[in-house]
């Protein structure tokens, strides 16, 4: 099973490495009256960290939730 993820998982980064190489063309992105100019692998790896680290956030609070309401169901 270990060789089927590892084979997964080198597709995708193939399929990455292919993207990125393919559209290294500069993007400007435009937010509040800023502009900020960079290539597009760039972008979207530090969109994808943003939504990794935002969606970590969410489940930890939702976490800490159920866990405070589970504790108060049980005392």
């Amino acid at each position: 099973m270990r060789l089927v993820y590892l084979l997964i998982l080198l597709l995708v980064l193939a399929a990455v490495i292919i993207f990125a190489v393919q559209n290294h063309e500069t993007v400007t992105l435009q937010y509040l009256n800023q502009s900020v100019s960079c290539s597009l692998p760039v972008l979207i790896v530090v969109v994808y960290v943003l939504g990794m680290v935002s969606g970590w956030t969410v489940v930890g609070f939702l976490k800490r939730s159920v866990q405070r309401v589970t504790e108060r169901r049980q005392a």
